[in-house]
This record gives structure tokens, C-alpha cells and sequence, in this order.
């Protein structure tokens, strides 16, 4: 039998039913403490990326470990807030972002990270003399799938680098003072050269502006979801982005923070979606073995054709055979088991109707992307630490489903 922690995946099913999403505390917390040592410098600030997983309870534990927060909406500026990150521990970073969202953070006194030409001059226009920080587009991208590159020629993202003399033009108007300048690249990185390819652009950048508190290299770290994948060298990452920034800060005359924005690094692996199987149906091509979760719980393999592991709860002995794993939607692309070209079977041990499936690595880009599709309720998330197991969002019953509309007539 699986165990999260030192809890049985069927002691959940029993208690808090099926599908579920399970997160295990000490993951999170060995992931947080991996990263935040792979840096041997003294001012390192982790930005948690809100949008991987925005759960309170999640927020609050990185919280407790030292993070900082990425916020990318007022969303994520509220949830952050909520869970106790105090004003100068938000980045706010969103893109083709509005006066009145700007507002909302200003407001609050969070920092602005100004992604575009024409915020920087609306910025100088709301709030001037406010101390803001820029991100640019320094054209190195990379990331698992084409919809998550962040930087190139044809990423909408941030200003481009070669732009420095009109950022700091506008940016005088304005009488804003730019105290940050960031980059990202994209996501799901496994390659650590990628990261200091796009550190040294960002650099040459950097040397044009004279007063910088931080310099914040993004996020993008990835993990393995295939077995054939090898886990990015963290330390070895921390240590030459690290002597390269110490190269940078040597020319610079002085020492800014390093930023570094992890999202799916420090939860992804904590994330595990256990469901369970509702029907197996012998076709003339495949066998389909259906469960009672779908892509309005987990988007990833039908948007990205992205890889997750999945294996039995309990395996049978017997003879493994390749199946098509799939959700219970009304929608042919709702299999778990693909890539970006269609249906990819997989071998799996014996399975019956009514076992458990775990589906892995779910911690990142998982609930905080599940949707009402097919008017299907969305379900509890639950955090595990040792034996104890705590509800940090409730499963929905129907009344969510009409939570917004006006009562009919």
C-alpha cells in the first residue's frame, strides 16, 4: 500500500473519499531548504510563484521557511496577504495589467515589477515617485512545452533588453525609481546552463542601472515527471549562478539581493492525486480504464500532453498490460496517459474497478488550474504531516456550482 507520510493511501479514500489531492509537508520543507542552500550568498530571497499552488495553508508553511511571495494578480496579492506575507515580501508581476489593478497594489504597498513600456508610463502617471522594479525580456527562453517559454523573440513578456534608454527616460518622467530589475525564461527547466546563459544577459542589463537593491533571476527550476529524466543539479545551479553573480557585484561596486522565483520545484513533488477506478472498457484498439477524476482536476496532460506517473495504490500480482488511463469527461482528450500527439498506453500491473490510482507530481500547476468543466466539483485538498492529516480545503457539493448566480426567477 502507498503511504503519504506515514498515512495509507485507503485510510484516505476511506475518510475523506475520492478524487483527492494529498500534499506531504516535509517535501515542501526539503525543497524549500534545498534550494534556498544551493546559494552560498547572504542575501537570497526566494519568491514563492503564487500560481503553482495558491492554497493558504501551502503559502503559509513556505511562510514559515523564509519565502517570499510572486504574485502575478490581486488574487494572488490577497491569498499571500492572507497567509501572512507582510507588503515587503510581494513582488507583483502581471502581465497586460490594468490602472486599477496596479492600485490594488499600490494600495498595499507592494512592489511593482513593470513588464511593458506603456504600465511604466501609466506607473509615472498614478504614482509617481514610487519604487518599482522592471522585468525584461533578455531573448533566452526555454521550458517543457512551447506554451510555458517566457523570454524570445516571441514571448509577450517583459521589455526588451536592447529598450534600457527608454525605460530609464520614462521612468525619470515619472519620477519612479528603480531599485529591481528581473528576468524569466520559462518552465520546467532541467538544464542549469539555460539559467546562467540568461543571468549573463540579464547582467549587462543590469550594469545600466546605478541603485539596484535585487536583481531577480525568475523561476523555471523543473523536476523529473518522466522515469527517463534526471533531476537539475541544484547545488551545482546555486553555485554558478551564484559565482557569476559575484563576478557581476565585483564590477557593480556593490552587493544587490539575488531573487530567484521557484514555483514547481518546491511543490510539484509534494503533490499526489489519488481517484479511483470506475470502469474498464476492452476496446478495439485500447483498453480504457476510466476513473472518477478528469482534466477539470488535473489540465496537464490534455493541455501540455504533459507526462505523470501513475501507479496502483495497492498493485496486483499478475502480468502488467498497456492501458489508456482517462478521466470521466465528456471530452476526448481527457486521458491522463498521452503527449501532445494523442493517446500513449501505458503498462500497468492487473487493475480491477474500485481500485486506487496514484497520480503523481501533481503539487505544482494541479488544483490551481482545475475547473468546474462538465459541472463536476472540484475536490478537498488535504495536507499530511506524519500521521495527521488536515483538510485545507473542503470538498464542494452543489451549492458551489450556483455560489455567483442570481436566484432564477
Amino acid at each position: 500500500m502507498i503511504y503519504f507520510e506515514k498515512v495509507p493511501a485507503d485510510r484516505i479514500a476511506k475518510e475523506y473519499g475520492t478524487p483527492v489531492y494529498i500534499y506531504e509537508e516535509s517535501k515542501i520543507r526539503e525543497a524549500f531548504r534545498e534550494i534556498r542552500g544551493a546559494f552560498p550568498l547572504k542575501d537570497v530571497r526566494i519568491h514563492y510563484a503564487i500560481k503553482a499552488n495558491s492554497n493558504p495553508w501551502i503559502l503559509r508553511i513556505l511562510l514559515e521557511e523564509g519565502a517570499y511571495a510572486d504574485t502575478v494578480s490581486p488574487g494572488e496579492i490577497f491569498l499571500a496577504m492572507y497567509a501572512g506575507f507582510p507588503a515587503n515580501k510581494i513582488l507583483f508581476t502581471q502581465n497586460s495589467v490594468s490602472d486599477e489593478e496596479m492600485s490594488y497594489a499600490l494600495e498595499r504597498g507592494i512592489m511593482i515589477n513593470v513588464e511593458s513600456l506603456s504600465q511604466l508610463k501609466r506607473l509615472g502617471k498614478i504614482a509617481p515617485g514610487s519604487t518599482i522594479s522592471v522585468r525584461f525580456n533578455i531573448y533566452v527562453g526555454a521550458g517543457h512545452h512551447s506554451h510555458v517559454i517566457t523570454g524570445g523573440p516571441e514571448s509577450k513578456f517583459g521589455i526588451d533588453w536592447e529598450r534600457t534608454d527608454d525605460v530609464k527616460r520614462i521612468a525619470k518622467e515619472g519620477k519612479l525609481q528603480i531599485k529591481g530589475v528581473h528576468c524569466h525564461i520559462g518552465s520546467g527547466i532541467l538544464d542549469s546552463n539555460m539559467f546562467v546563459l540568461a543571468v549573463k544577459n540579464l547582467f549587462k542589463t543590469a550594469k545600466e542601472f546605478s541603485e539596484l537593491e535585487f536583481i531577480d533571476f525568475g523561476g523555471g527550476i523543473g523536476v523529473p515527471y518522466r522515469p527517463e529524466e534526471r533531476e537539475i543539479d541544484i547545488k551545482h545551479l546555486g553555485e554558478k549562478l551564484s559565482e557569476e553573480f559575484n563576478n557581476f557585484c565585483q564590477e557593480y561596486g556593490s552587493t544587490p539581493a539575488l531573487g530567484l522565483e521557484p514555483g514547481r520545484f518546491l511543490v510539484a513533488r509534494a503533490g499526489s492525486l489519488l481517484c479511483r477506478v470506475t470502469s474498464i472498457k476492452e476496446a478495439r484498439k485500447y483498453t480504457f480504464v476510466g476513473t472518477n477524476t478528469g482534466f477539470n482536476h488535473l489540465v496537464r496532460p490534455a493541455f501540455y500532453g504533459s507526462f505523470h506517473y501513475i501507479e496502483p495504490a495497492e498493485p496486483r500480482n499478475g502480468e502488467a498490460k498497456e492501458v489508456a488511463i482517462t478521466g470521466n469527461l465528456c471530452e476526448s482528450g481527457d486521458v491522463f496517459t498521452r503527449d501532445e500527439e494523442g493517446i500513449k498506453p501505458r503498462k500497468m500491473p492487473p487493475l480491477e474497478e474500485g481500485d486506487l490510482l496514484v497520480i503523481r507530481n501533481v503539487g505544482a500547476y494541479g488544483f490551481t488550474m482545475a475547473s468546474h468543466y462538465n459541472s463536476f466539483l472540484l475536490p478537498p485538498e488535504l495536507l499530511v504531516n506524519g500521521e495527521s492529516i488536515r483538510i485545507i480545503r473542503y470538498r464542494e457539493n452543489f451549492g458551489n456550482l450556483i455560489l455567483n448566480i442570481p436566484q432564477l426567477p
